[in-house]
């Protein structure tokens, strides 16, 4: 088997992980409010985070943690995490997993417009296409329009903020410490929103079985994607996150009786097709300066 091979099944692994644990907190917030879901994922995975990093030799109380972006991505996490969540306990999985899956393009834009990347019109072009595939789902203006669909575009504008920050930390910041402090800035999130709706519930078995799956799930997801950016070329397996919404697809059909429509099925196909668009040019220009 092959370096990009392996790469891009562990990715793709990944991904079906990710999509299991959106469908699980999405059970889960049948019995439980969101903060307290977040607040129980975070409280449980920092600490498996941590430990694992503590096996590698990665502490995670150090000088390094003191870096700006680490604090910035974590803000953007929690960003992020708050529209996702919200929206996957109010609107259908498979809409708010296809909006999701503008993040690579929104993260091609900001590189862009904040960091000064070299953005050709093709690509900015692709970058449309997608935002306009976003529209198509959320279609304002229209009768088929849900306000609640706006958390997954929070979501998106956070999770595309995050990855940017990612981007300007320090080198040195090992990954299970920047995981471990992620873990942290969400159990805290929880903390602040249970606080301020103060709807907390005793769980019940099968709330807790939703929420202990969806953290198991979600740390070995974790696991295969680092392991897949390690295995093979970013430009090679990149493309495979968008199996994430084939899943999510799936498990709304099995699970929860969702019958995309045919806006949302454009939506996602116009996303899905300029974000590969966008990482074949990538890919193509890398190539192009190697050779220079």
């Amino acid at each position: 088997m092959t370096a990009n091979l392996r790469g891009i099944l562990l990715l793709t692994l990944s991904m079906a992980a990710f999509a299991v644990e959106d469908a699980m907190i999405k059970l889960a917030s049948g019995g439980l409010p969101a903060g307290q879901i977040l607040l129980m994922i975070g409280v449980g995975g920092a600490p498996v985070f941590a430990l694992w990093g503590k096996a590698l030799g990665q502490p995670v109380f150090s000088r390094d943690v003191l870096d700006g972006p680490l604090w910035l991505r974590n803000l953007f996490e929690v960003i992020g995490t708050l529209g996702f969540v919200t929206a996957l306990t109010l609107i259908p999985l498979s809409t708010a997993s296809a909006i999701l899956q503008a993040a690579p393009i929104g993260v091609t834009a900001g590189a862009a417009l904040f960091f000064g990347e070299t953005v050709g019109w093709r690509r900015w072009t692709a970058v449309l296409v997608g935002f306009a595939g976003v529209i198509v789902i959320l279609r304002p203006g229209l009768d088929g329009f849900d306000v609640n669909a706006l958390w997954a575009v929070l979501g998106v504008v956070g999770l595309s903020a995050r990855d940017l920050a990612t981007r300007r930390m320090r080198a040195s910041l090992p990954t299970m410490v920047v995981a471990t402090w992620g873990f942290v800035a969400v159990a805290a999130l929880g903390a602040v929103m249970l606080a301020v709706s103060g709807d907390a519930v005793v769980p019940d078995r099968r709330s807790l079985w939703y929420v202990a799956g969806a953290l198991s799930v979600g740390i070995g997801a974790y696991w295969c994607i680092i392991e897949a950016t390690r295995a093979g070329e970013m430009s090679a397996i990149q493309p495979f996150r968008y199996s994430r919404l084939v899943f999510a697809l799936i498990l709304a059909v099995l699970v929860f009786g969702e019958r995309p429509d045919i806006q949302t099925l454009i939506g996602a196909a116009l996303i899905i097709g300029s974000g590969l668009y966008t990482f074949a040019r990538e890919r193509t220009l890398s190539r192009r300066n190697a050779t220079r």
